[in-house]
């Protein structure tokens, strides 16, 4: 029996899961979520989203970075990982970076203009209900899709901004892969499976088509990236060393900082329950509404952190970060750490507690020191192989 994936070939999220498996040499169905399946769908998916992950066994998985991280120590080989811990690290953060704000660009050129209204809302109504007449379904798409911009944080002050982030960001990438095949070296990691799907996304719409022909190498590399193939032989490729990167791939880096104070401001701003945001964005004023769909980038901000903990004593990661304007946002968990350790000692002192309490209060300081650690371990434990990943 063969992994089945739901998905769409106009998520960035599906293709991303469905190349990654074909890569991987992963048994696997694709399976269209539209009306004709959608029964099927319901029975597994806790969120209404894709792609779903079903296993033979029964195991459904939703929300793709995860999905990857699961397979990845279930199956290790060709790796998505850098043996090189500050490789791994840049590339989990290009990864992130991809994911949360190349989802930006994708989503705002897709439904920002009448141009791609029309066009993209024919194309899902043709996948998600081919049995109804395309032009009445395409008619309710677009009229629910394009009043979602605030989604994604798309307004009319964010629009230039995004647009021009994104012009800015196609040159340094063209010039990036100039020389390579991927964007750490002549084998994909993580980094590439989050950017090229959502690139990918945007190249096939009209307006974000046009902005993305004049770097012909991007276009190639992006449409690779749903389209992988396992490696002929043992030839995966190689990943670089960051000396060979660095003068290309700092710049990118910095777009991914950019990123990052964004995302630190709209944890700020949704743990102080307010409605909106205001972020300094490269000299830029953006501001926002943030609630429901923003709630999710509090969690892949916490988990980037995280990461970063773990490798946080790197001194040559720590000078990369620092350079490229990412480090004080991935700092930040540690000095939230300290603010609820010095809290729970004030607690301590102030009380006159039993000594139940507290025993309990120093257990919870405990807690706060090893959560990290408990949760890197947990991450990287392998799981065996399943006769059922590999194909035939």
């Amino acid at each position: 029996m063969a992994l089945r994936i739901f998905g769409s070939q106009n998520s960035p999220y599906s293709v991303k899961i469905k190349s990654y498996c074909q890569y991987k040499g992963i048994s696997h169905e694709w399976i269209i979520r539209n009306s004709d399946t959608q029964e099927e769908y319901s029975k597994y998916a806790k969120l209404p989203i894709i792609p779903l992950v079903v296993t033979p066994k029964g195991e459904a998985m939703q929300d793709s970075t995860p999905i990857i991280e699961a397979f990845e120590a279930r199956c290790p080989e060709p790796s998505l990982y850098p043996s090189d811990p500050t490789l791994r690290f840049l590339s989990e953060l290009l990864e992130e970076y991809g994911d949360e704000w190349g989802n930006k660009w994708m989503f705002h050129l897709r439904w920002a203009r009448a141009v791609d209204q029309d066009i993209v809302s024919v194309r899902l109504a043709r996948e998600m209900m081919p049995n109804q007449p395309a032009e009445q379904a395409a008619k309710m798409i677009k009229k629910r899709m394009s009043g979602r911009g605030f989604a994604v944080g798309s307004n009319e002050k964010t629009a230039p901004i995004i647009e021009a982030d994104l012009l800015e960001v196609l040159p340094i990438l063209e010039k990036h892969l100039q020389t390579r095949k991927f964007l750490l070296g002549n084998r994909p990691a993580l980094a590439d499976f989050g950017l090229g799907p959502q690139l990918y996304e945007t190249l096939i719409d009209p307006t974000g088509g046009d902005w993305m022909k004049p770097y012909p190498r991007t276009c190639e590399w992006c449409m690779h990236m749903v389209d992988l193939k396992p490696p002929a032989g043992n030839d995966a490729g190689n990943f670089e060393q960051w000396e060979g990167l660095q003068s290309t791939l700092e710049p990118l880096l910095k777009h991914a900082g950019l990123f990052l104070a964004w995302s630190v401001a709209n944890a700020e701003a949704l743990g102080a329950g307010k409605q909106e945001m205001t972020v300094d964005f490269g000299g830029k004023s953006w501001w926002q509404t943030v609630g429901g769909p923003q709630k999710y980038h509090v969690k892949s901000l916490k988990e980037i952190r995280r990461k970063y903990q773990a490798v946080a004593s790197n001194t040559e990661l720590r000078s990369i970060l620092e350079r490229t304007g990412c480090l004080a946002a991935l700092q930040e968990k540690e000095k939230e750490k300290e603010r609820r350790r010095r809290k729970k000692k004030l607690e301590r002192k102030s009380r006159k507690s039993d000594p139940a309490q507290l025993e309990h209060q120093q257990h919870e300081e405990r807690q706060i020191d090893d959560e990290d650690t408990l949760q890197e371990e947990h991450r990287q434990a392998k799981a065996p192989p399943d006769s059922w990943l590999f194909k035939a």
